[in-house]
């Protein structure tokens, strides 16, 4: 009984941290329309150091262990590459849209496995190849290349699926050597020093009623953070990752409903297709480290 309400307390706190990014991001794109998207981010990470300095002083070995990384500069370029790419994130989601960036932003898992074969070694057997192949195949009907009206801006969220399946890459091969914990402090303090010499220089006045959007998505920002942490305490990685894809359909929710964002039968679709893909490239993963263990 223990165990079902660890679970069950594990699967709140995973869905609450979806669903506050999700929010998070359409508080994003409301910002994005109206501020640069660096000066955006560069806020936001301002809240995200300070939370996951705080996070390590209060751990069990304290801040100055939890610094102290076995491979630094692997760390540090992880931190300012999901800079970057939750820059393009804000960039993308006030020009392209919600809806048509998170459903190539589902797509993510796809890319991870293809890069972990040259760059972590890693094996990829005929079942995830497949899958792989089906996934790309819905994200050509996303982007669906040959219609008359095709615009290349398309390529923005493109650009970010793949930065950020890069950073998934480089977050596995650091795990290798340094703890989730110390992974998660320099995220957030390199991300915000390489982020803060870019953002200065793009600062505009920001309204009283905008700043109460940007206190709030530092806010949620942190609780989204710590949801997310608790409910990888609680649960193993394949039930937490699978659960992002309601952030894909919630976040294409927020574009239709609130920004009036129009997804066409072919991204609807190539979503589909993509999100089934992910979710057996994620199980099969899952599975062969279980056999391996």
């Amino acid at each position: 009984m223990l165990l079902m309400t660890a679970r069950a307390t594990g699967l709140c706190y995973a869905l609450a941290a979806v669903g506050i990014f999700a929010m998070q991001d359409g508080i994003s794109k409301h910002l994005g329309d109206a501020y640069p998207p660096v000066l955006i981010a560069m806020i936001r990470y301002w809240a995200f150091a300070g939370f996951a300095i705080l996070l390590a002083s209060r751990s069990g070995v304290g801040l100055r262990r939890t610094a102290s990384a076995r491979r630094p500069w692997l760390q540090v370029a992880r931190g300012v590459l999901l800079a970057v790419q939750i820059g393009l994130s804000i960039f993308s989601f006030s020009r392209v849209g919600l809806a048509a960036t998170h459903t190539l932003y589902a797509g993510t898992p796809l890319v991870v496995a293809c890069l972990s074969v040259p760059f972590l070694g890693e094996r990829v057997g005929w079942r995830r190849w497949t899958a792989i192949g089906i996934g790309f195949l819905g994200i050509l009907l996303i982007i669906n290349p040959l219609q008359a009206s095709f615009d290349a801006k398309i390529a923005i969220p493109a650009i970010g699926t793949v930065l950020f399946a890069v950073y998934s890459v480089m977050t596995r091969l650091a795990s290798r050597t340094d703890t989730a914990g110390t992974a998660f402090l320099y995220t957030g303090v390199a991300g915000a020093v390489a982020i803060s010499l870019v953002g200065p220089f793009f600062w505009t006045a920001i309204t009283p009623a905008d700043w109460l959007w940007m206190l709030t998505l530092c806010v949620t920002g942190t609780v989204g953070h710590w949801c997310f942490i608790r409910a990888f305490d609680l649960l193993d990685a394949v039930v937490v990752q699978p659960m992002t894809y309601i952030q894909t359909v919630l976040v294409c929710l927020i574009g239709v409903l609130v920004y009036g964002e129009v997804m066409s039968l072919s991204m609807v679709a190539g979503c589909a297709i993509v999100i089934a893909a992910g979710l057996f490239t994620i199980w099969r993963e899952a599975m062969l480290a279980r056999r391996a263990a």
